[in-house]
């Protein structure tokens, strides 16, 4: 998307300089492993039961055996996720649960488990003084505790409830709960200018308030790292790219290996700078060099977020998701068709695996880019019809606008709009167009215009999210 400029002036888009990258004299043989981002330390959660199991056949309680099940599952998942680090204990006094959290370490994310009736209200006060983000796990008719979660949220702390018998949402409350040291252990790399609300563009604001360290990188020297990109490296993507395709359209082999070299470039540049996300404000004017539409694909594939057009909102609203549901999304335009219901999402990148790095990758076609007379070579990515998508996006640095819907149609070869496109069958199309972007103060375009959709309905988690985040959660439509 370009607003109010000619393609000429797409071109000739002037760069930022900021941090020099290191190393462009680089070579090294590569045949199409994904990027790996920086490791990080596993993210610590305290596993509070409030006191001992009660007895078995009386009583507002929860049993031993319940308990062995509770613990039993959270073992499963701690090992199943990889990168969280349980601290249990139980504690029955204020004492207790000090130095149960003084164990975990300052600020850890809490998963409360209430055991007995009233036993979580008397020992809170510690977790609430810490303003340690909380859930709160109550099974039925384990206590009448669970009437008061909202009630501190409502007051001001970071708290949400999880009142259920079904024991896998515990892993669910263990994902949210790794969002908040994951993104204060987040890495990004931003080629300037940074676009999207006026909170998102300030790496002071993004770390004062999430955590996340934003790089500023220097184009100028990336250009070396793509000069310096492996030929065999480079060769092994575009044949990769091409062989895969339902279809090669527009592109011709020379903007397929421009591509491709981009490509690898970018998938280096991660691992060089140790990077967990990216975001390009220039990429609609790399099209001489090639369009970094394809890298954007492999990095968001292989679980690294990258936002084209500089959006560091949508950025961050992938980076919240990835580390919540291991879900790449699909950040677009929008555009309505009320006669229809439908809501549509399109734009030039788009991740092939949906559902995370082990899924299943949707079939492509290769086409030049929409915006630029047809050139370079983008991939046009055919979604599933009849998916449940949530379409979402995190703004201002504390709301989350978010809607959900069902994928209706998805063209077998795009015409007008951008390459990518998916249309959803909403709730109240008119409505969501009446209201669209009313949160946001700001007359840019491209900041009004674009949502990033995953596969699934997550607005649930997306309440907890917000609870536990301290952001308001906004419904569209």
């Amino acid at each position: 998307m370009c607003d109010q400029c000619t393609r000429r002036e797409f071109l000739e888009t002037g760069v930022a300089a900021g941090l020099v990258l290191g190393g462009v004299a680089w070579t090294q043989s590569w045949a199409s492993e994904p990027a790996r981002a920086r490791p990080r330390p596993k993210s610590r959660i305290c596993v509070l039961f409030t006191a001992g199991p009660g007895p078995a056949d009386r009583g507002w309680v929860a049993d031993a055996e319940q308990m062995d099940r509770i613990k039993a599952r959270l073992s499963r998942a701690e090992a199943d996720l990889g990168n969280v680090e349980l601290v249990m204990g139980e504690a029955g006094n204020a004492e207790q649960v000090a130095a149960l959290l003084k164990k975990a370490g300052p600020g850890a994310p809490v998963l409360a488990i209430n055991m007995q009736c009233f036993t979580l209200t008397r020992v809170v006060q510690p977790i609430l003084d810490g303003a340690h983000p909380t859930i709160v796990f109550s099974l039925p008719a384990s206590g009448h505790d669970w009437m008061y979660p909202h009630r501190w949220q409502r007051q001001g702390h970071r708290v949400t409830l999880m009142p259920t018998s079904d024991l896998d949402e515990l892993e669910r409350a263990l994902r949210l709960l790794r969002v908040i040291p994951m993104m204060q252990q987040t890495r990004i790399l931003l080629f300037p200018p940074a676009r999207g609300t006026k909170a998102a563009q300030s790496p002071e604001e993004i770390k004062k308030r999430l955590g996340a360290e934003v790089v500023v990188m220097d184009e100028k020297a990336f250009d070396g790292m793509i000069a310096a990109a492996d030929d065999g490296a480079v060769r092994a993507e575009a044949d990769r790219w091409t062989k895969e395709a339902k279809e090669i359209v527009e592109p011709g082999a020379e903007d397929i290996m421009k591509a491709a070299r981009i490509s690898v470039a970018l998938q280096r540049l991660m691992e060089q700078q140790q990077a967990h996300g990216l975001a390009i404000g220039t990429c609609m004017g790399w099209l001489p060099k090639g369009f970094p539409c394809l890298g954007f694909s492999r990095l968001r594939d292989s679980g690294i977020p990258a936002a084209c057009e500089g959006d560091m909102d949508s950025l961050l609203t992938m980076l919240l998701f990835q580390y919540a549901f291991d879900r790449a999304g699909f950040q677009g335009n929008a555009t309505f068709d009320t006669s229809r219901n439908a809501l549509w999402t399109a734009h030039c990148t788009a991740p092939l695996k949906m559902e995370g790095i082990h899924g299943t990758a949707a079939p492509y076609l290769l086409r030049g880019h929409s915006e630029v007379g047809g050139n370079g070579c983008v991939p046009e990515v055919q979604y599933r019809v009849g998916q449940i998508v949530t379409r979402t996006k995190f703004v201002n640095l504390d709301a989350l606008l978010a809607s959900t819907g069902k994928i209706i149609e998805v063209p077998r070869k795009a015409v007008h709009g951008c390459r990518t496109q998916l249309v959803t069958e909403v709730r109240d199309a008119a409505s969501m167009a009446v209201n669209w972007s009313s949160a946001l103060d700001t007359e840019d375009a491209m900041t009004l215009l674009h949502r990033v959709v995953f596969y699934g309905d997550h607005m649930n988690s997306a309440g907890h999210l917000a609870r536990l985040m301290g952001f308001k959660l906004i419904v569209e439509g």
